[in-house]
């Protein structure tokens, strides 16, 4: 079977061609970033409004790229949340829109399920079960993953995700959009040593996170230390450290809890190399396997969309002509399906 997927949640616009039995055909991205810069963020309806004129020719440039003709797909994934509504509906509406028209099924795709199956486009794939950090501007979860639609959330976030207090102590230290990544690379110049922030809910059980106070710190020891080039890098530096830390500490805890010895990270944060690095290093002391999906997979795209989407129509499962999407969206609130490519699938690189 030959899926379409199409991503549609927040700023970017991601299509993909996932054969089930060839593995990944093609992707292809377009980013909002240049739209939303001067904003400082995403502007919803912006976003909104950029699917609506860059889906379409997007997917064109790629059945062209992949020498795919599109009575050849066979089913369409698209997202149906978490995420933006206006965003959601964009892509849910050309995608059950295509699978109507060319008479075959579609599924509303969880976003977060996609991220999570990432790496299993990868070589080699991660196997069941394995503990999951998902972690990007709208998420921090771990979540035990027995199997496709299987999960239980070990740990959440209680206000900000790392990502959005990455962006927002960006912003606060004068830098561009998007924050996260110019902050990783200021703290990069950093001293640190010179500032120790708090590593917030690591002094006491459990695996929820909290990021929003860390903000607060970053800012009040600016006020104090003076604004200067050096002192924004220490700040940055500091500031990533102590998220880094964070996400360490508790995913060492998850994978003792739970007595798993794979370790999956996806997410747009996941493509930090500071938390790649702590991640490693955590990994190899216990003795654990760590995957991640290729970067370009780390932030939003098509690929993982198409692929979760796949594993669920090899499954038997798909949509009805309604549209519906779902801002937000548990993970506990999939189905488990037990897919053909459930463990199985070993896909090339496209």
């Amino acid at each position: 079977m030959l899926v379409l997927g199409i991503e549609s949640s927040c700023d970017e616009t991601g299509v993909a061609l996932f054969d089930t039995a060839r593995g990944l055909l093609g992707h292809a991205l377009h980013s909002q970033v240049d739209l939303h810069a001067e904003y400082g963020g995403v502007v919803p309806e912006l976003a909104s409004r950029d699917h609506v004129r860059k889906t379409l020719p997007l997917l064109s440039r790629l059945l062209a790229q992949s020498g795919v003709e599109p009575g050849a797909i066979g089913a369409v994934a698209y997202t149906a949340g978490p995420g933006l509504i206006g965003a959601l509906m964009v892509g849910a509406s050309i995608g059950r829109s295509l699978a109507w028209s060319l008479g075959v099924p579609a599924l509303g795709v969880h976003h977060m399920e996609g991220h999570l199956l990432a790496p299993m486009l990868e070589k080699p794939a991660p196997a069941f079960p394995f503990v999951a950090l998902l972690v990007s501007g709208g998420h921090t979860l771990l979540v035990q993953v027995d199997g496709i639609g299987a999960y239980r959330i070990l740990g959440d976030t209680l206000d900000d995700a790392a990502g959005e207090a990455f962006d927002k102590t960006a912003k606060l230290l004068g830098l561009g959009y998007p924050g996260g990544p110019q902050l990783a690379k200021l703290a990069a110049q950093g001293n640190p040593k010179r500032f120790r922030f708090p590593r917030p809910m690591t002094d006491r059980p459990g695996l929820d996170f909290s990021f929003s106070g860390l903000k607060t710190f970053a800012l009040t020891t600016w006020q104090e230390a003076g604004d200067d080039d050096q002192t924004r890098a220490d700040i940055a530096r500091a500031f990533e450290d102590a998220v880094v830390d964070t996400l360490v500490i508790k995913c060492r805890r998850a994978l003792e809890q739970t007595g798993s010895g794979r370790l999956v990270v996806a997410g747009g944060v996941g493509a930090n190399q500071s938390l790649r690095h702590g991640l490693r290093n955590m990994a190899q002391a216990a003795s654990a396997e760590l995957y991640y999906p290729r970067l370009e997979f780390c932030t939003d795209n098509g690929a993982m969309i198409a692929y979760a989407g796949a594993c669920r129509l090899q499954a038997g499962q798909h949509d009805g002509l309604e549209i519906n999407v779902r801002p937000r969206w548990s993970l506990e609130e999939l189905e488990p399906v037990q897919s053909p490519l459930q463990g199985s699938i070993d896909a090339p690189p496209p």
